[in-house]
């Protein structure tokens, strides 16, 4: 991926989990290739992907505004793993990707890397 400098958002999600934020490469468990560039909020395990927090690729920026049922299934661009499912999530009615279990890894990244 090309060298792009992001900012984190901050909104009543990020508030909601501590105000603690940070920048993730999401690879592929198979082929180690970065799939998306993600803002976890809060701490724990990466469980799904909010549509609204992904940075990275263009091709999967801006899929919040797409009903749910046109978003396109998770997968990887070099070797075609699928590593998850489009849904809402009903306790915060957020459209976001359900990750398969080991599906992915996540490096942390810095902001103008």
């Amino acid at each position: 991926m090309k060298k792009t400098s992001f900012s984190l958002q901050r909104d009543k999600y990020k508030s909601a989990r501590g105000g603690y934020s940070r920048l993730l490469n999401v690879c592929c468990r198979k082929c180690e290739s970065v799939v998306v560039v993600y803002q976890k909020d809060g701490p724990g395990n990466l469980i799904r992907l909010y549509l609204d927090r992904i940075f990275a690729p263009d091709s999967l920026v801006g899929l919040q505004t797409l009903n749910i049922k046109d978003v396109p299934v998770l997968k990887c661009k070099k070797c075609s793993e699928m590593l998850g499912t489009p849904y809402i999530y009903i306790k915060e009615k957020r459209k976001a990707f359900r990750l398969y279990q080991d599906s992915v890894i996540k490096r942390i990244r810095k902001l103008n890397e």
